[in-house]
């Protein structure tokens, strides 16, 4: 077995160009010997595990979908909303869970004056497809490598 501990674990930060989209990440599946992007057929571990905090006013990625990876997420602090394809969003506080199952859209806004802090829990599939219904663009990621079809910048037209 290993063990980790999450305050020491190293944040990374993901940050937009103007600012709209920013998160900090801490890595824990990969502080627990897990191979980035790869998942049991790469000698990884079957799922993603990520610790995030999301800045007051912050949204954490432009609203997307994935057509093979699930995701599940529990709210430990803070409150937001979530986006989806519906028209209203969802409002999200700690001890919630929820879950984004291929092909379902989804976006989590902090818009409240204190961090947001949720993990989120992924499958690893050897290939997926992103799509970003608000510009239209895909980003295609085998085995890891992320592919866009189209020349485009990955905020281009998203904020």
């Amino acid at each position: 077995m290993k063990k980790v501990i999450p305050s020491e674990i190293e944040t990374e930060t993901v940050a937009s160009p103007k600012g709209d989209f920013q998160i900090q990440r801490q890595h824990v599946s990969l502080a627990l010997g897990g191979i980035k992007d790869k998942g049991p057929w790469a000698n990884g571990h079957p799922f993603d595990i990520e610790l995030a905090t999301l800045p007051p006013g912050k949204k954490n990625w432009p609203l997307h979908a994935h057509a093979a990876q699930t995701e599940f997420y529990i709210i430990l602090s803070g409150t937001g909303l979530v986006f989806d394809s519906t028209d209203s969003p969802t409002e999200i506080g700690p001890g919630d869970h929820f879950v984004f199952c291929p092909g379902e859209s989804h976006q989590i806004m902090n818009d409240s004056a204190s961090d947001l802090v949720y993990y989120v829990i992924a499958d690893q599939n050897p290939v997926d497809i992103t799509t970003y219904p608000n510009t239209g663009k895909r980003m295609l990621k085998p085995q890891g490598e992320c592919i866009y079809p189209t020349e485009a910048d990955y905020y281009t037209g998203e904020e």
